[in-house]
């Protein structure tokens, strides 16, 4: 059996443009959607989503082109841009009626997260960000050979048809390097769950490409035009994060604060996946998020 979230139910909803989003859904109370990272689904959320699950309703989707959600042929570059990814969250939550709702989200769910907080600011009432800067500002700071960490993302923004090619003749590889050396912790990623991720990633190799394409695109523009008109994020934002401002140097609370003007920006000795490696954690970071 593949492995889940104990005791939430599991359901498929339209999103936005009718692709199809898979959740897991639990608990009672103010609602709170948490949005995955790469290369892993909403599975990456499972302690954290039980611990909120006591006094929130807490919704987990799989992004579109990820897991159990839709993966639509990538027709044009908004396909996989963040605002349909974001418009496809906020489709969701409506269903569930959720006219209102806390957003935490990471790696790429934190993307997403973010363009659905400029984009929906009546819509998403807080905001949590692990482990990432906005798009146009990841850009900016790689630069030299510090930029060999994020090689994926040269690799993945490039015409469609090789990478889609070079993924897929060693998807296990390939996906499963990302998991080994980004985590601090292996044992929090125990084998049935390492394996679900690398099922699901290699299910969806043309999807992930498409989603990493758009970073380089679409979405690239879509921060630029909301910098030039100083669109900010409008509700309290708390960023957690590796150090990665002094391993890669730049200022990595200044990059956020020129976005967030209430913002918590936190640092954590935890690895990417600290959803799973320091659950307590950020489960509290999200509480006191809430409590502001």
């Amino acid at each position: 059996m593949a492995p889940g979230i104990p005791g939430f139910e599991h359901v498929r909803l339209p999103g936005a443009d009718g692709v199809e989003i898979a959740a897991a859904v639990g608990g009672s109370g103010s609602p709170v959607v948490l949005l995955h990272g790469f290369p892993q689904t909403h599975l990456m959320w499972r302690h954290v989503a039980a611990r909120l699950a006591a006094d929130h309703t807490v919704v987990c989707p799989d992004l579109r082109g990820y897991g159990a959600s839709g993966k639509p042929p990538a027709t044009g570059p908004g396909t996989y841009a963040k605002r349909a990814m974001a418009a496809d969250v906020v489709a969701l939550a409506a269903a569930l009626g959720h006219d209102r709702f806390a957003l935490a989200g990471h790696d790429r769910g934190a993307l997403v997260a973010f363009r659905a907080g400029l984009d929906h600011p009546e819509t998403v009432t807080h905001l949590g960000i692990l482990d990432i800067v906005p798009t146009l500002d990841m850009w900016n700071v790689l630069h030299g050979v510090s930029a060999a960490v994020g090689y994926h993302l040269y690799l993945m923004a490039q015409p469609p048809g090789l990478p889609e090619t070079m993924i897929a003749a060693s998807a296990d590889a390939f996906f499963g390097s990302f998991l080994d050396a980004w985590s601090a912790d292996p044992a929090a990623m125990p084998p049935e769950v390492r394996a679900a991720y690398l099922r699901a990633s290699a299910a969806a190799v043309p999807s992930i490409v498409a989603d990493y394409r758009a970073s380089a695109g679409a979405d690239v523009a879509d921060d630029q035009a909301d910098l030039d008109a100083g669109s900010q994020l409008a509700m309290p934002v708390t960023v957690i994060q590796q150090d990665w401002g002094a391993q890669l140097g730049y200022d990595a609370a200044a990059v956020w604060r020129a976005w967030a003007p209430d913002l918590d920006h936190r640092l954590t000795r935890a690895g990417h996946f600290m959803a799973e490696e320091a659950p307590d954690e950020v489960t509290a970071a999200i509480r006191d998020l809430l409590a502001r």
